[in-house]
């Protein structure tokens, strides 16, 4: 099967009523996984790949891995997303090298520091859309700045500023003016593994971070057919975080956003998820372990092997609880030509 337009993948799942989890990738190791956990669960899926993995990996890399992944699983319907896009031209190098979806994020500057005006950003991604659709590539958009910083992308905005979370009138705006296909929304989630600073008052002890869930809600009743997402969604389990610590780590204060938090979403119109520092610390810590109890170990795949099966685990463990599971035959998957047609006629 050819790798999907991600638009298919999000438009199915609204009308399952689902979510689909987006997974980060650097490696083959991540790749292999997250298609077995599709496969044994029979999940749609969609792997995304930032700016920061494209350096790392080298596009045509992580490209070539994606689509090997298409031929060895052909039953499951993939799409391949540029994550967090800082320019046009970032996107169309992306649509060139066969991604079927390509986020420009448009809320930053081109440096993906610098937090841009609306007008900024409601121009530069309706050039995108115009670029992208031409080809049958799916759009998302981001309104509203994201918590943290990953892979140097980012305000370094705190969790719990409000100033830049999504307003809902602004977002039906922004919609209706850029044409995007799925809107990224700021809540309140965070890039990386530490994704609150609250504590309670008495026992000093951290709490989840406060998310504007009313504001998903809120969008949601205006606009029932807009596909959301939600990025900075690792749910950041403390087990996963107590092996790194074991094995020598050093992880203090971290914590996650509640996966029936995300459940909850999806029930308001999320249907993209971003996952990716779960998997970071499943394959640490399985790392550590290894390298831990048998020192003596030198064979990189004494410990890829391990950290490949823990990162299985997470994406398997995702793929039930946004409720994908089960669907990857629901549909006939479309081709890029087809989505052509479909965008010509709006």
């Amino acid at each position: 099967m050819p790798l999907v337009p991600m638009r298919q993948i999000l438009d199915e799942a609204a009308k399952g009523g689902y979510g689909v989890g987006a997974f980060n990738v650097n490696n083959m190791e991540q790749i292999q996984a997250i298609m077995e956990a599709a496969r044994e669960t029979q999940s749609p899926v969609i792997i995304q790949a930032s700016r920061g993995a494209l350096k790392y990996s080298k596009m045509i890399y992580l490209r070539n891995l994606i689509q090997a992944a298409c031929e060895e699983c052909p039953e499951i319907p993939l799409a391949m997303h540029l994550d967090h896009g800082n320019s046009p031209e970032t996107c169309k190098q992306a649509i060139e090298l066969g991604f079927t979806s390509v986020m420009m994020d448009g809320s930053l500057g081109t440096d993906g520091k610098t937090p841009n005006s609306y007008e900024q950003n409601v121009a530069v991604t309706r050039e995108v859309v115009e670029l992208a659709h031409a080809y049958g590539v799916t759009v998302e958009g981001e309104l509203g700045c994201l918590g943290g910083i990953e892979d140097g992308h980012g305000a370094g905005i705190a969790a719990d500023d409000t100033d830049h979370l999504t307003d809902p009138a602004q977002a039906e705006d922004f919609v209706a003016q850029t044409g995007l296909d799925a809107l990224a929304v700021a809540i309140g989630t965070s890039h990386g593994a530490y994704k609150s600073m609250r504590k309670d008052p008495k026992t000093g002890q951290m709490l989840p971070p406060a998310l504007a869930m009313d504001r998903i809600h809120e969008i949601h009743k205006r606009m029932p057919n807009c596909h959301m997402v939600m990025h900075g969604s690792s749910s950041v389990p403390k087990h996963l975080v107590d092996i790194i610590n074991q094995y020598g780590g050093k992880m203090p204060g971290t914590y996650g956003i509640p996966i029936e938090q995300i459940q909850d979403g999806i029930k308001h119109g999320v249907r993209k998820i971003n996952v990716d520092t779960d998997s970071r610390l499943a394959m640490t810590g399985a790392v550590r372990k290894v390298l831990f109890e048998t020192p003596e170990k030198f064979d990189p795949r004494d410990w890829l092997k391990p950290a490949r099966d823990a990162a299985y685990q997470v994406y398997k463990d995702r793929m039930i609880a946004f409720g994908q599971a089960g669907h990857a035959k629901d549909y006939k998957p479309i081709t890029l030509d087809d989505m052509k047609k479909v965008y010509g006629k709006k």
